[in-house]
């Protein structure tokens, strides 16, 4: 056990620890392949700084048929053994792109024929009131704390909110990804 506890910085790892290389970054327009099965649904992800969100994020693009995850370079996570943990596995199968500026990509994607929602609590409309069933599709989370940025924001087609009853306030970005 000191041995694993030396190895994984002390980290959970139920007895069990694994080395591997670094993590390859996917190209971002690997993502925008028309030839993939399925109608493009790519989740750009804008200053998330917990690693357990990306991997709940992973997770939610992996079982919902998405084709990858867009990361920024700065301000933002990357992909770490606690958001492949959170994955549970799904980091192996969905790509993760970093790009240096997201407000650049988005752009890229719109040229691409992709419609670019963000999601933000301030939305200009609803989310189930948003039929967006026959484009393909980028889905643009906020950080944890902030939201979008305001380019990113102002970059997006639409901004929709997830209405929610009761007294929350929001969601986490994972899971907001997942609802979503």
């Amino acid at each position: 056990r000191p041995e694993l506890d030396r190895l994984t910085d002390g980290a959970v790892h139920q007895g069990l620890a694994l080395q591997v290389p670094a993590y390859e970054y996917a190209d971002p327009d690997s993502l925008r392949d028309p030839q993939a099965p399925g109608m493009p649904l790519v989740v750009a992800l804008d200053g998330i700084t917990d690693p357990r969100n990306l991997g709940a994020v992973i997770r939610s693009v992996a079982a919902f048929g998405g084709h990858g995850v867009l990361l920024p370079e700065r301000r933002s996570v990357g992909m770490t053994a606690s958001a492949w943990k959170t994955s549970a596995g799904a980091a192996a199968r969905v790509p993760v792109a970093r790009v240096g500026n997201l407000t650049r990509a988005l752009e890229r994607f719109q040229a691409g024929g992709f419609f670019v929602v963000g999601l933000d609590m301030d939305g200009d409309v609803e989310l189930p009131a948003l039929d967006l069933a026959s484009e393909p599709l980028v889905v643009v989370v906020g950080s944890e704390g902030k939201g979008l940025s305001r380019l990113v924001r102002e970059t997006c087609d639409r901004v929709v909110s997830i209405p929610m009853a009761g007294s929350v306030e929001s969601l986490n970005a994972g899971v907001a990804a997942g609802v979503s």
